[in-house]
């Protein structure tokens, strides 16, 4: 069977290899330091703008990233090549691998000192195996070779989000981006791992659907592509499961943000809000950033500077 030609457009997002950041010059920003703005000004001003850096690993963002990278693996193999190539490929081999390469990386920037041990890693890594087989195994019902490339994993956005602001820029990666030829329509999915999937209220976190919403919004802007042709997801996997006696609970779970021009408008000036109240033409604004204890979405008591000397909050 001759293999498929690749549309022109999904090879440029492929091939797309944007100007670094000049850090002399630019300061960048991201998904996570807006969201830590939204909840605590002070926090970000503390993290970001003084530099008091605060690295605390855990086994879950050891294994969100393994996991990242072996899913990831998986589908571009099935892509690229098939879905029974996919599925002879090792992918519970790879994602012990990585699972055991990030917790070394992860242990040496925390001055060499353990922050699991044997027994969590085991448990997390066979968390990892369900997730994957049961990925493996349903495949067909989150992913369809149908007319559909895949245009990238980890496909870079650095982009200027405000064009009063040259000097401020917006780096993010986008997890999988796929391209419905017959359609002509995009598809950005975000991965996230979760103990037993998004609850109602995380699915109406709007500071959640915001990192989705900027990607589509830079997305069509870095490619010249229409906002209605492009859909976004999270695809939530759960290394739990509730119990249930009346149906299978999957272990995978798709989460579509409402990305009209309403919500469009809230996450673009969320941004804009933020990048004026902490930037000026030169830097960062010589501004004093207050504590939010009272911030709903704040909670100081798991805030790492908590009760220091760096802030003032009280609660």
């Amino acid at each position: 069977m001759a293999k498929k030609k690749i549309p022109a457009i999904v090879k440029l997002v492929r091939n797309y290899d944007p100007e670094p950041i000049n850090h002399a010059f630019q300061k960048n920003v991201s998904y996570s330091q807006l969201s830590m703005f939204r909840q605590c000004p002070k926090k970000w001003s503390l993290q970001y703008k003084e530099g008091h850096k605060t690295y605390t690993p855990t086994i879950h963002t050891v294994f969100g990233s393994a996991l990242h990278e072996a899913l990831q693996h998986y589908l571009t193999v099935m892509y690229d090549v098939s879905g029974a190539a996919a599925d002879r490929e090792d992918i519970i081999g790879i994602f012990e691998e990585k699972l055991s390469e990030e917790y070394r990386v992860q242990y040496k920037k925390n001055g060499n000192s353990h922050f699991s041990d044997a027994v969590e890693l085991r448990e997390f890594f066979e968390d990892g195996v369900n997730i994957i087989n049961y990925l493996i195994k349903k495949r067909s019902r989150y992913f369809s070779k149908k007319n559909t490339y895949l245009a990238g994993c980890e496909v870079p956005i650095i982009i200027t989000p405000n064009k009063r602001y040259t000097n401020v820029v917006y780096q993010g990666y986008l997890d999988v981006v796929l391209y419905n030829e017959t359609l002509d329509e995009w598809t950005i999915i975000d991965i996230k791992t979760s103990t037993k999937g998004w609850s109602k209220w995380a699915k109406k976190d709007e500071d959640k659907q915001f990192q989705l919403i900027l990607y589509k919004k830079f997305f069509s802007e870095t490619f010249n592509i229409p906002l209605e042709k492009i859909n976004i997801e999270f695809f939530i996997v759960k290394r739990k499961l509730w119990e249930s006696e009346d149906y299978v609970i999957p272990r995978i779970q798709q989460f579509v943000p409402a990305s009209g021009k309403v919500k469009m408008n809230k996450a673009t000036n969320a941004l804009n809000e933020f990048i004026t109240k902490v930037f000026d033409r030169e830097g960062y604004a010589e501004i004093d950033h207050q504590p939010t204890p009272d911030n709903p979405n704040n909670n100081c008591n798991w805030c790492a500077f908590n009760k220091t000397h760096l802030c003032s909050a009280t609660f």
